[in-house]
């Protein structure tokens, strides 16, 4: 399985952004989704994950309310739109993938995942 995001870039506060997860190598219906972040000297931070179903959705504390995650099977890709960004989400956005069965419930923000891709960066300014 090979994740690629993408979408990232230079935003004002308050404006917003969608990241793309592009996924190859196999069939999204039999995976698991989360969307990490990490800033420089700061830890990881999982901010959001899909099931394979697509019907259970989780967000962190940090972007509930303002972030929500979406999957196309069928363009094999999972999307994470982001509204009224703020400084402190400025950071380089990844993608992770982990079988959980064809269209399962369930997913995880702990980091329980297989396969994880490059990241794109996104940088909001105050």
């Amino acid at each position: 399985v090979q994740l690629q995001a993408s979408g990232g870039g230079l935003v004002q506060a308050g404006g917003s952004l969608r990241l793309s997860c592009e996924v190859s190598g196999e069939s999204l219906d039999y995976y698991a989704i989360g969307w990490l972040r990490q800033a420089p000297g700061k830890e990881r931070e999982w901010v959001s994950c899909i099931s394979s179903r697509g019907d259970d959705t989780y967000y962190s504390d940090s972007v509930k309310g303002r972030f929500t995650i979406s999957r196309d099977n069928d363009k094999n890709t999972v999307y994470l739109q982001m509204n009224s960004l703020k400084p402190e989400d400025t950071s380089v956005y990844s993608c992770a993938a982990g079988y959980a069965g064809y269209h399962r419930a369930g997913c995880s923000l702990r980091g329980d995942y297989d396969w994880w891709g490059q990241g794109t960066l996104v940088t909001v300014s105050s």
